[in-house]
């Protein structure tokens, strides 16, 4: 293996390996064992943040490709305008969809 390859697989590796200990390693006692609220919570946290990395790749994806076009063809700026803008309204819309849902799983919390 490749010097780069050997440490990705040596670090994903150890990675499992803390995932899968760390349940024994705190575990607790049956009659206080916790809710599993805080991963509920991480998990409202982790959606919002996928969300918002994906919604912010998507927006600049389509910014650059309107941009590209109407920089090639500068007449068609208003053609591309609205098509652009409802785009960039679905993608806000997935953004903002992942965050109600997120807050409705912190209210469980």
């Amino acid at each position: 293996m490749k010097g780069r390859t050997k440490t990705f697989v040596v670090f994903a590796f150890l990675m499992v390996l803390f995932l899968l200990i760390g349940d024994t390693a705190f575990a607790e006692e049956g009659a206080q064992a916790a809710s599993g609220n805080g991963l509920l919570a991480i998990g409202a946290g982790v959606a919002v943040a996928v969300a918002a990395f994906g919604c912010a790749l998507g927006q600049s994806r389509v910014a650059a490709a309107a941009l590209e076009s109407i920089g090639r063809n500068p007449s068609a700026a208003g053609k591309l305008f609205t098509p652009m803008i409802l785009g960039l309204v679905f993608i806000e819309v997935l953004y903002i969809l992942s965050f109600v849902v997120a807050y409705f799983l912190q209210g469980k919390v």
